[in-house]
């Protein structure tokens, strides 16, 4: 049994929709859970207008009874409040106002409107934004309750703000946990915190914007989800995958992938054993995957957001309808968005860990797969 879904939805239409098929029946699902992470992914330092209008909850329409999955596909809706500000102009029903044709560069506004042979690139952005990342975070949520069950956590936090970057070697403990919960920057450091504020102050004054990264943590993964007998099976490459299909990700790594310039006995992680503790590692350099499988240790990948496109101070463009020189349309955004960009993060790697998980030890019913798991610790142990 795999995972899978499909979304649909615009950024200032009715609303966002999902469908996802393939959990096993039995599982609870905690509805407060699912909408206290849509609200995680509306907060951080350096959002703009939309997060002030929008209350985002997740409407379950199918698939669940009482709050447990019953194994069939599971419907929902996060509804856009924001919707009934455009209405004349995005709608199934009506097409008004005027035709956005000053396309941004960093955007899909040119290539998708030249891809579809469209002379309105409001037909693309919609679609495009990343206000869709909120169906996203509902079933990365769903996601977190499968994992959940079997004691698999997954967490992230903000490392880097513009040129500011703070690197972390180990997931954080419990107690930074909650300060991350705490801050508006999804950060256990409120001395980096107000550096990073004040950089976003700054290109907020200047009309511009400011990306950053972010690092997402699993612990209590089993040896082996993935594979490495093809490519599309290994799970660094789905991760990564996974990460880079964000709007405005444009790089991933696994571990301390990108510090390669180390010989490689400072870049790998010996194996030690013994009966109370079984295999595990001195170092986690590899960020919990070995060959396209997990290792045992905890996961750790990092995704770098480029600085949004968006911005008061516009680039130079040309017009899609006259090839005119023009200068890039301003529509309402963020200046940094890095820290919901981690909740998103957090949501897609939970997503292809728990289809991951299902593959190994997936049945129809959620006891099944929990008599699968323990018979596969029993026979690694």
């Amino acid at each position: 049994m795999t995972l899978r879904y499909l979304t649909a939805g615009e950024s200032h239409g009715p609303g966002l929709v999902a469908i996802a098929e393939g959990f096993p029946a039995g599982l609870t699902v905690a509805f407060e859970a699912v909408d206290r992470d849509l609200r995680r992914r509306q907060k951080g330092y350096g959002r703009g207008g939309r997060m002030k209008i929008e209350t985002d909850q997740a409407q379950f329409l199918a698939g669940l009874r009482g709050g447990v999955t019953t194994g069939a596909p599971i419907a929902l809706v996060v509804w856009n409040k924001d919707h009934e500000n455009w209405k004349e102009l995005v709608s199934p029903y009506a097409r008004g106002g005027r035709k956005f044709t000053q396309v941004r560069p960093g955007h899909a506004d040119l290539a998708g409107a030249l891809k579809y042979d469209l002379d309105d690139a409001r037909d693309v952005l919609e679609r495009a934004s990343a206000r869709s990342t909120a169906t996203i975070v509902a079933l990365g949520a769903l996601a977190k309750a499968l994992l959940g069950r079997f004691g698999i956590q997954v967490s992230s936090r903000v490392v880097a703000i513009g040129p500011r970057a703070r690197l972390a070697d180990a997931p954080p403990d419990g107690a930074q946990k909650l300060a991350i919960e705490a801050s508006d920057l999804h950060v256990d450091d409120e001395a980096v915190a107000a550096e990073w504020r004040a950089l976003i102050d700054a290109e907020k004054a200047r009309g511009g914007s400011i990306g950053g990264a972010f690092d997402v943590y699993a612990e209590g993964l089993p040896i082996g989800l993935g594979s490495h007998v093809h490519p599309d099976r290994r799970l660094d490459s789905r991760l990564v995958g996974a990460l880079c299909g964000i709007q405005a990700i444009r790089a991933a790594e696994v571990g301390d992938g990108t510090q390669v310039g180390r010989p490689g006995y400072e870049f790998h992680d010996p194996i030690h054993y013994d009966p109370a503790r079984g295999f595990h590692r001195p170092s986690n350099r590899a960020g919990g995957l070995e060959g396209g499988m997990t290792d045992g240790m905890p996961l750790r990948v990092r995704a770098y957001m480029k600085p949004i496109p968006t911005m008061l101070h516009p680039l130079d463009t040309v017009d899609l309808a006259t090839r005119e020189a023009t200068q890039a349309r301003y529509e309402r955004s963020d200046v940094c968005a890095v820290p919901a960009a981690a909740i998103v993060g957090e949501a897609v790697v939970a997503w292809e860990l728990a289809n991951a998980f299902l593959e190994k030890f997936g049945g129809d019913a959620i006891a099944d797969v929990e008599k699968a798991v323990e018979a596969y610790a029993a026979r690694i142990r």
